[in-house]
C-alpha cells in the first residue's frame, strides 16, 4: 500500500465553462512573467490529493516552480452541474485551463504532465493541436493509449482489483447524479442498472459513451484513444510506460513509425502504474519518476 504523501498548500480557482459547467484548478504559487508553469492532469478519479500529484507538487515547490492541477469535471470534491462528466478523450476542458493560464500569464511557457487517463487526454490534445498546442513541452505517464485493449486487460488477473476499486467510485458518482433534482430524466441509466455495470467496458457503453456523444463503447474507445495522435505531435514530448503496469498490454506500446520525431518513448521494466519506485522501504518508498519529469521538462542533464 502506498504511504499517503502530504502536499504543499494550494489555492483553488473555479473556471466557468461555456456549456454552463465548471472545472476547478489548484495553483501552487503564482505565475511569474517569463517563468514556466507546470500543468498536472490527473488520472481516473484522481485529484490534487492523489499521491503521484502530491509527490510532483512537492518537488516543484522545492524548485519554486509555479504549478496548476487541472481537475476533470467532478474530481475536485464537488459534483459538476451537468449530466456529462469527463472521459479519456476530453481535450476541450484541458484547452479551457490552458487558455485561462495563457490569459493570466501570456509570457509563461506551459509545461504539462499527464498521468494515466490524464496522460491519454494530454497525448490526444498534443496530437490534435500540433503546432497550435498551448503546451510547449510535455510528459505522458502510464497512459492507456489503446483504450479497448486496456479495458480488456482489466477484466482478468490482479488487474481486476484496480477495475473494481475505480468502478465503485464511478458508480457512486452516477448514483449522486441520479439523485440531483436538476438532472432528473437526463441520465442514461437508473439506480437499478448501476450494480450491473461492473467492468469498464459495461460502464463506458451504458454511461460514458451516451453522455459524451459517442454511439457506443467501440466508438468511444476508437475515437478517444491517444495512440493514433502520437504521430501528429510537434512539441517535445516524453511518453513513459512500465512493462509491469497492470493496465498495460503490448497494444499500448507504440511502434517507431507511430511516433513523431518530437516524441521520445521510454518503456521501463518496472514501475507499475504511476509508481516507479527506486528504493526506500515498503512503508516509505522512494521514487525516481519526479526526478525524471523535472529533468525532461526543464531540459536538465541526467
Amino acid at each position: 500500500m502506498l504511504t499517503k504523501v502530504s502536499g504543499p498548500a494550494l489555492t483553488r480557482h473555479r473556471l466557468e465553462l461555456d456549456d454552463g459547467d465548471f472545472i476547478d484548478v489548484d495553483f501552487l504559487g503564482e505565475p511569474k512573467a517569463n517563468q514556466a508553469i507546470v500543468v498536472l492532469v490527473h488520472g481516473l478519479e484522481g485529484s490534487a490529493d492523489s499521491h503521484y500529484v502530491r509527490r510532483l507538487l512537492n518537488r516543484l515547490a522545492s524548485m519554486q516552480v509555479c504549478a496548476v492541477v487541472h481537475h476533470h469535471r467532478s474530481c475536485s470534491g464537488v459534483s459538476n452541474r451537468l449530466a456529462r462528466s469527463y472521459h479519456s478523450g476530453d481535450t476541450q476542458d484541458l484547452q479551457a485551463t490552458l487558455s485561462m493560464l495563457k490569459r493570466r500569464a501570456p509570457t509563461s511557457p506551459l509545461l504539462a504532465v499527464g498521468y494515466s487517463l490524464g496522460g491519454n487526454v494530454l497525448a490526444k490534445y498534443l496530437g490534435e493541436q500540433a503546432d497550435n498546442s498551448l503546451v510547449d513541452r510535455a510528459i505522458v505517464i502510464s497512459a492507456p493509449l489503446q483504450l479497448a485493449a486496456c479495458a480488456t486487460r482489466l477484466k482478468s488477473g490482479f488487474s481486476k482489483v484496480y477495475q473494481t476499486y475505480l468502478i465503485k467510485q464511478l458508480q457512486q458518482k452516477v448514483r449522486e447524479k441520479l439523485d440531483m433534482p436538476s438532472l432528473q430524466g437526463q441520465m442514461p441509466v437508473s439506480h437499478a442498472d448501476i450494480a450491473q455495470l461492473t467492468t469498464f467496458h459495461l460502464f463506458d457503453d451504458r454511461v460514458t459513451a451516451p453522455l459524451h456523444g459517442f454511439t457506443g463503447v467501440a466508438d468511444y474507445y476508437q475515437r478517444a484513444s491517444g495512440l493514433a495522435y502520437l504521430s501528429k505531435i510537434t512539441k517535445p514530448t516524453l511518453v513513459i510506460h512500465a512493462k509491469d503496469d497492470p493496465f498495460m498490454t503490448d497494444e499500448v506500446i507504440p511502434n517507431a513509425n507511430e511516433l513523431a520525431s518530437a516524441v521520445q518513448y521510454e518503456l521501463h521494466h518496472n514501475g507499475g502504474h504511476v509508481g516507479f519506485i527506486d528504493g526506500g522501504t515498503p512503508l516509505k518508498p522512494q521514487y525516481y519518476l519526479e526526478k525524471r519529469i523535472t529533468h525532461f521538462l526543464f531540459d536538465i542533464g541526467q
